[in-house]
């Protein structure tokens, strides 16, 4: 060529030079060759467009597991991708060796890579030598430590014995993969299989419970703790003649056993079998023991995890109870779901008590902490708690008893006052023919019913300190009234905050999985908990806390109505909601509670305007009796008829015989308006005078607006 020539084409170069053109994209999975490329690759001498698989079938599978690796170190460090590839034919048998040349990118959006790169023939040394065992790959340090770095991680994260098994059968490791693995374990004096791969079922019979004494190599790595390495089947039947015949049958040519270490003692061994000769150089044998290392650690870390999953499992299910199987008119379901890993024990437990009266009592508490003494508090507080109900025992007294026997314990069991442990608890004695609940609550989260046209109320009870902080506490009991069609929601706080969720984040997604199910009332069970346990439930983390996980325990109550079946929460459901609850002189601060309670009972009321006109009345109904009388007053609120035709009646009972009277204030009053605003705002409103006491009520007529032009 002269000077001042136009250079020639690439393409004509690169044919020049017998070197091909591709291009593989993992988000199409298509891989294009030029007609050179395509020629190396034992196809015909012309452009073509391949899928994935037909490339993969015509290259040798360790160096296809190879490739990825050196791709994803090649993107990680920003430089090209080497790789020697043995091109295969449709008998299995290696034509030639090219290398490939290639810059790999990566697209985060589409999640896949694409390269464009070379492909080149080159001389293949002979099997089985040192220089035919260096390295398929362009550079066998990087391609080392990026198979090293994705075998660490993978089982770093293997949770269970079986897990760490498949991964390390999976393992492709850099030029030279084994296609049978086997790990061995000690008990005692024998061997046993912990698990293996490339073997048929059965096949390990033979190796069995052997003698650790045994002419055979996985036992010597035992016995010496010191690595074997065979390259041939003539160096394993020299060293082995006895347990050789053991092994010819499976047509190896090459082993490695190489020992389990954890802690400085020898817990098993490990064996990678492979088909072709093998050399076992250095940089071979360093990659093979570095595997060996992470295994042991893998196999050692599952063991312990197992172990203490069972141990925390066995003592923890076996502390809860039955439930009573029948109960005329109601259904109970109950879940309990332990908190992930490790010895933590959680404190959490629910238990139902059938009662000498003909009522039963549903308990439901957690004690403070997540350990083994928490766990031992646990049953025991369970045992007292049902010892206490069993004799006949109120709410109240079986909670104040409780307590003083918790704080007993604690006591005795360490000097230490920093260290005491107490205990939430909610205490519920049900009458199955009337539907009465007698709830004694000891710093336990509030129960939740959901009503029979699916509006759900969290029911503000009166309660205590928890059990065991002080021995003389009291326990005030709260009478609720479970009608036909609704169901009672009592659990502890993992229920709610678990997936980092505070009591009220937590408390809105309970509250719209009770609201929106429709099933019956073990669905209903398994929905709560696949809420806060599912795959989405993580994704919505609450604002206050960081994620955590807890134990969860929850038992549902419902009273069947005329038409319901066991377990159905609603057959029919009535065009009636209500709620009721007490404001005592000396808790001015449950007005708060009652208005925030008759708006969840309104969440679906046409106008907004007349829910603040509902609530404004009952703040001063409320009001008027803790300001002009000296006795408590009883809320209660109830909506009749169907949505667009519907009516709200707000009653406030108190035990005064002293009439509201309408007053005229002046402009500087600072009181006396409450009935004027009772007249304005509803649409009919009235006193009545009870046997004792009096009861003042109104009513709103739902009403729609209408839109704004």
């Amino acid at each position: 060529m002269r000077t001042g020539e136009p250079l020639p084409a690439v393409g004509q170069v690169l044919a020049a030079l017998a070197t091909g053109l591709w291009h593989w994209s993992t988000a199409t999975g298509q891989v294009t060759v030029d007609a050179e490329a395509a020629r190396l690759l034992g196809l015909p001498a012309q452009p073509t467009t391949l899928t994935e698989a037909r490339v993969r079938a015509r290259l040798h599978p360790v160096d296809w597991n190879e490739i990825t690796g050196v791709i994803q170190l090649a993107v990680a460090e920003g430089t090209l991708a080497e790789v020697r590839i043995r091109v295969m034919d449709d008998r299995g048998r290696i034509i030639r060796v090219v290398r490939s040349r290639s810059k790999p990118t990566f697209d985060r959006e589409k999640r896949a890579y694409e390269l464009i790169g070379t492909l080149q023939e080159v001389t293949e040394p002979a099997p089985g030598t040192p220089a035919g065992r260096r390295a398929v790959t362009g550079d066998w340090r990087r391609s080392r430590e990026a198979f090293l770095l994705d075998a660490g991680r993978a089982l770093a994260e293997a949770r269970s014995t079986e897990e760490v098994l498949r991964v390390a059968a999976g393992l492709s490791m850099p030029g030279f993969s084994p296609d049978g693995l086997a790990v061995f374990g000690v008990d005692g004096d024998r061997l046993t299989i912990i698990g293996h791969h490339g073997q048929q079922d059965g096949d390990e019979g033979p190796f069995t419970q052997m003698a650790v004494d045994t002419d055979y190599p996985a036992a010597e790595v035992v016995r010496s703790g010191r690595a074997v390495y065979l390259s041939s089947p003539e160096q394993y039947k020299e060293r082995y003649p006895l347990t050789w015949p053991l092994a010819q049958h499976f047509g190896r040519r090459s082993w490695a056993f190489l020992p389990l270490v954890v802690a400085g003692r020898t817990m098993g061994a490990w064996m990678a079998a492979f088909s072709y000769p093998v050399a076992f150089t250095p940089d071979e044998r360093s990659v093979l023991t570095t595997v060996a290392r992470m295994l042991a650690q893998a196999l050692s870390r599952a063991g312990v995890a197992e172990s203490e999953r069972e141990l925390t499992d066995g003592l923890q299910r076996s502390m809860l109870p039955t439930l009573i199987p029948r109960i005329p008119g109601m259904s109970v379901a109950a879940r309990y779901i332990p908190t992930g890993g490790g010895l933590q024990v959680g404190g959490d437990w629910y238990d139902m008590i059938p009662l000498p009266s003909g009522r039963f009592a549903l308990v439901i508490g957690d004690v403070q902490g997540h350990d083994v003494r928490a766990a031992g508090l646990m049953g025991q507080l369970r045992t007292a708690l049902r010892a206490y109900a069993s004799e006949g025992h109120r709410p109240d007294a079986v909670l104040s008893r409780a307590s003083r026997f918790l704080h007993g314990i604690s006591v005795a069991a360490d000097d230490d006052l920093a260290d005491l442990r107490f205990a939430t608890c909610l205490y519920v004695e049900a009458d199955p023919a009337t539907g009465a609940l007698d709830i004694a609550r000891a710093g336990h989260p509030d129960p939740a019913i959901r009503m029979a046209d699916g509006t759900v109320l969290k029911r503000h009870t009166a309660g205590g300190l928890p059990l065991g902080i002080d021995p003389d506490a009291d326990y005030p009991t709260t009478r609720v009234h479970l009608e036909p069609g609704e169901t009672l929601l009592i659990c502890t706080d993992g229920l709610i905050e678990t997936g980092g969720h505070d009591l009220d984040t937590g408390w809105l997604r309970i509250h719209t999985t009770l609201e929106e199910h429709k099933g019956d009332l073990e669905e209903l069970a398994d929905a709560l908990v696949q809420a806060v346990h599912g795959p989405t439930s993580y994704y919505t983390t609450g604002p206050l806390v960081d994620r955590r996980e807890d134990d969860i325990a929850l038992l549902l109550l419902s009273r069947e109505d005329g038409d319901g079946g066991p377990g159905a929460t609603v057959a029919a459901r009535p065009p009636v909601r209500r709620t009721m609850m007490t404001v005592a002189q000396a808790e001015p601060e449950r007005i708060g509670v009652a208005r925030q309670q008759l708006r969840e009972l309104l969440h679906d009321w046409a106008t907004p305007d007349q829910v603040d006109s509902a609530v404004l009345l009952l703040s001063e109904m409320l009001t008027n009796v803790l300001v002009h009388t000296d006795t408590d007053a009883l809320f209660s609120a109830e909506v009749l008829g169907e949505p667009g035709d519907r009516r709200l009646r707000v009653e406030v009972t108190d035990a005064s015989d002293d009439l509201p009277h309408k007053r005229r204030p002046g402009e500087l009053a600072s009181s006396g308006r409450g009935l004027m605003l009772v007249e304005l705002l509803a649409d009919a409103w009235g006193v009545d005078p009870r046997g004792e006491g009096k009861s003042t009520w109104v009513e709103l007529a739902e009403r729609y607006d209408p839109p704004d032009p």
